[in-house]
């Protein structure tokens, strides 16, 4: 079961891109993901605990959250066991969404979030297999699959395979569980 901590720490989460909203909106397109983000906001889980409530579900919803930078992370002592657990939670208390796009942007960027998985996977797969082992500059991405820079963004923020790392698009490695 998790424990609580009181937090004094209010942190606002400000969504200034369109494209940024796919996560948030993917965060909790599942009654496993709605509820994971509420317990997460109410107290800190392990991943065992999340396991234990969510089952395998859960585990990989807890490493999606992790890397979108969603959740804080903490080591803390159980009683009875020698090394300390990870342990999580909801890093945001506030989402504050200040921007503006197009019409034609945001109705791209509705579409990916609530696009179907099997949908998704085939456009997942052909920038998964653009960015190669070792990365590449978003623009030549955006360029070679023919996408605007909103859909090639939106498309990678929902990805749990890929990530951002400055202005290049490199294949997502998660940390390997309790590290």
């Amino acid at each position: 079961m998790g424990f609580s901590v009181a937090s004094s720490m209010h942190r606002i989460k400000v969504v200034n891109d369109v494209s940024e909203l796919v996560p948030i909106l993917r965060a909790v397109d599942s009654p496993v993901k709605l509820k994971l983000v509420q317990r997460l906001g109410e107290t800190w889980l392990t991943e065992a605990d999340v396991e234990k409530e969510f089952g395998k579900d859960g585990i990989k919803a807890l490493q999606f959250f992790e890397k979108l930078k969603l959740i804080d992370t903490r080591w803390v002592a159980r009683e009875g066991r020698r090394q300390p657990d990870k342990s999580y939670h909801f890093y945001y208390s506030t989402i504050n969404i200040s921007t503006s796009a197009p019409l034609a942007e945001v109705s791209e960027i509705l579409s990916i979030a609530s696009m179907s998985d099997k949908d998704y996977s085939k456009l997942e797969k052909r920038i998964f297999d653009a960015v190669g082992d070792t990365g590449r500059f978003f623009s030549d991405v955006a360029e070679e699959l023919e996408m605007s820079p909103t859909r090639l963004k939106g498309l990678v923020r929902r990805s749990d395979k890929l990530e951002y790392r400055g202005h290049r698009i490199e294949r997502f490695h998660a940390p390997p569980p309790g590290s």
